[in-house]
């Protein structure tokens, strides 16, 4: 998430159009989602711990790297690097869930991807960095935080070799999950939820800058209030869909999404209405701090959809959770990735900045429809080990 901020002075020193900068952006999630589905293997074959210390390793050089590049290709190469990060959750995830039992795991696992609040964290610490010394500072300083990060992971975490997957299970054995059409629904459902929250999170700050003309500061505060809650809520929603069932939450938070991608898609309109008296002029559009509250409910609904959909993977495939958490998670990673360079796209062809929103609307509305036909009558009662209500 770091491009979210500092893309912005870069865009500014390049000369970048809109959808130069979103690949800027997205670059890094690309690399984040294609890694996911090997390091879920390999959690399952290795284990977490010594999967998840080299990945946070090897990202940190990269990191540093970012503060000397001077051209826009240099940037796009590091940023590959720089989103091998992007792929930890397929690591941690299957790490944490093995650890709890199945009416845990909700939880569990929401407290983990409750990390995601860092790219709130960046909202908030990176605009003062760059303020102070620099935009080139700021790659520094998270090099030196990854690296003090992964010595922390490695000194206060533990292995248990019983959650390890058999050594005689190939490659194309686990693979064999994608012939699951569960898993295809779920991959759908994580785009919008998580692909949709990254895709958000990178576009919002400079969304504020050019939108409502805010300084880099202001407007990087203001996206912070959809990454925070849309990070930190996530254990919430795991405690929710360990409660409630996957299903029912998930449903709820695809409708809020829905009503709220609805509202966030109208742009900023003037009419001019004929009346007896003479011209009526009549301006219509979100003023910012009711954009920020319904971002805020999405941000708030993406979180509890996040855990919800791993609720699913956790219950449904207890034995290869790290291949199918991979699969998953790519898919969700895919999305961050597309959605930021489609939303310059769109900016660049029709001039309307809320046209990222009109595209997520539309992506809401093939989830609910799916989740409408895929599911029996059974299915949609909360699932084995929720509390009944």
């Amino acid at each position: 998430m770091m491009f979210a901020v500092l893309g912005i002075p870069i865009k500014k020193q390049l000369g970048l159009n809109e959808t130069e900068f979103g690949l800027l952006a997205a670059m890094p999630v690309l690399s984040g989602s294609l890694v996911r589905v090997p390091l879920g293997i390999w959690c399952d074959k290795f284990g977490g711990r010594i999967v998840f210390f080299l990945l946070m390793l090897a990202t940190v050089v990269p990191i540093y790297l970012i503060g000397l590049a001077t051209a826009y290709w240099q940037f796009l190469v590091l940023g590959l690097f720089v989103g091998l990060a992007g792929g930890s959750f397929s690591v941690g995830t299957p790490y944490v869930a093995r650890w709890f039992p199945k009416e845990r795991r909700g939880l569990a696992m929401g407290i983990f991807g409750a990390g995601n609040s860092g790219s709130a964290l960046t909202k908030f610490v990176a605009p003062a960095i760059i303020a102070a010394w620099g935009w080139q500072s700021l790659p520094t300083v998270y090099a030196v935080a990854m690296l003090v990060t992964a010595l922390a992971f490695w000194a206060f975490s533990a292995s248990d070799p019983s959650h390890l997957v058999a050594g005689t299970v190939s490659f194309a054995e686990q693979m064999k999950v994608l012939k699951d059409r569960r898993v295809w629904r779920y991959c759908q459902y994580y785009s919008v939820v998580f692909g949709g929250y990254v895709g958000l999170a990178l576009w919002m700050t400079k969304y504020y800058v050019a939108e409502y003309g805010f300084d880099l500061r202001l407007a990087a505060l203001l996206a912070a209030c959809f990454s925070l809650p849309g990070g930190v809520l996530r254990a919430m929603g795991g405690w929710i869909a360990d409660r409630y069932g996957a299903y029912k939450v998930t449903w709820w938070v695809m409708w809020v999404c829905w009503v709220c991608f609805f509202l966030l898609s109208y742009p900023q309109t003037s009419m001019v209405i004929k009346t007896v008296k003479g011209d009526m002029v009549m301006n219509l559009g979100l003023t910012p701090w009711m954009f920020t509250a319904l971002l805020f409910v999405v941000g708030t609904a993406m979180a509890i959809g996040k855990a919800s959909v791993f609720k699913f993977i956790g219950d449904e495939f207890t034995d290869n959770i790290g291949a199918v958490s991979g699969v998953v998670g790519l898919a969700g990673g895919l999305g961050g990735f597309i959605l930021p360079i489609m939303f310059g796209a769109l900016v660049d062809l029709t001039g309307v900045r809320s046209s990222a929103f009109m595209l997520l609307y539309g992506t809401v509305c093939v989830s609910l429809i799916w989740m409408h036909y895929s599911f029996p009558p059974a299915a949609k009662a909360p699932a084995a080990g929720a509390v009944a209500v």
